[in-house]
């Protein structure tokens, strides 16, 4: 029998996919620190979080806009704030935006470049998690305003898995403001990830063959 990681006592399973949380905790070895998990989920399955939530003392906000989902992170999560809202970027002038669910691979209009694209995504969820996916509309929220909302201003964490929407909802955080110390993002569109966090993060490992984690860069001192 394998010796236990040092970061993980014998106690301690591992909710993300592939143990993407428990790698994520080699890096991140903070205890008592603040997330934020947009793509949330139940707040269980797959989840980037728990790990920190339920071993490291963490607390946090999660993000999830399908209404039974984020029920069921209120019900499940109670450490943390859960906003039922889809993430976007400043320039979305509607209050709402539609979406199709697929449980762990639902989709944001827009997500996959294209309508034919979405819908095909979807059905692969649907397929894969022999589930019944269908369509509906949900809040639609940039981050700093949810952030502001709950009063936030400190986040040790994001965790971004929105199925291609990430660089939308990275544009609806303002980073004068709002700089989390780690930044932990599904790139589908990796170019378009790093041009948006460049000036502000360097990245620091591919934990999975999409999963990105970046560090908020040291500030240059003034001479």
């Amino acid at each position: 029998m394998s010796a236990v990681p040092r970061y993980r006592q014998p106690h301690e399973r591992a909710f993300g996919l592939e143990q993407l949380d428990v790698k994520l905790a080699m890096h991140v070895k903070q205890t008592g620190g603040f997330y934020v998990e947009a793509g949330a989920n139940d707040g269980i399955s797959q989840s980037n979080t728990l790990f920190f939530a339920r071993y490291r003392g963490w607390r946090g906000l999660l993000v999830e806009p399908v209404p039974e989902l984020a029920a069921r992170c209120r019900a499940l999560r109670p450490e943390s704030i859960v906003e039922q809202a889809a993430l976007v970027g400043p320039e979305h002038a509607s209050p709402t935006i539609g979406m199709r669910f697929a449980h762990l691979m639902s989709v944001v209009d827009g997500a996959r470049g294209s309508a034919a694209a979405d819908r095909e995504h979807a059905e692969l969820g649907e397929r894969l998690q022999d589930i019944t996916g269908y369509e509906l509309e949900v809040p639609a929220r940039t981050l700093s305003a949810i952030l502001d909302a709950h009063g936030v201003s400190e986040v040790d964490l994001l965790s971004l898995d929105l199925e291609g929407y990430e660089p939308a909802a990275l544009r609806g955080l303002d980073l004068d403001r709002h700089r989390p110390a780690w930044v932990l993002v599904e790139t589908w569109e990796r170019a378009a990830i790093d041009e948006l966090l460049g000036p502000w993060y360097a990245p620091v490992t591919e934990l999975s063959e999409r999963d990105v984690l970046y560090r908020r860069r040291r500030r240059r001192r003034r001479r």
